[in-house]
């Protein structure tokens, strides 16, 4: 008898039942529902608001970090890059006339 209770359908009816336990059913009060709606609501609004602040704070960390990373050490170097202070080339006088 046992055993005609075990396998007393297919394997897919003994997994859909077992699935069904643990499924979870929307309230049939009204009330229930729009309660259960609005924690609902809240926890996500909750969940994107720190997760904004969390991002900001990592950016911020982030930059505080290369700051005091780079703290000390010079913006510019204190030679300049070219030797020649002037730039070489051709240059040609254009009168106003010929620009339009």
């Amino acid at each position: 008898m046992f055993a005609h209770r075990l396998f007393n359908g297919s394997a897919a009816f003994h997994g859909a039942r077992l699935r069904a336990v643990f499924a979870p059913h929307k309230p049939r009060h009204p009330l229930l529902r729009f309660t259960f709606g609005m924690i609902g609501l809240g926890l996500l609004a909750l969940l994107l608001v720190l997760g904004v602040f969390i991002g900001a704070a990592m950016l911020a960390a982030g930059m505080f970090y290369r700051l005091w990373r780079q703290r000390g050490k010079p913006i510019a170097s204190e030679r300049p890059l070219v030797k020649a202070a002037y730039v070489d080339g051709e240059y040609r006088l254009i009168a106003k006339s010929d620009l339009r």
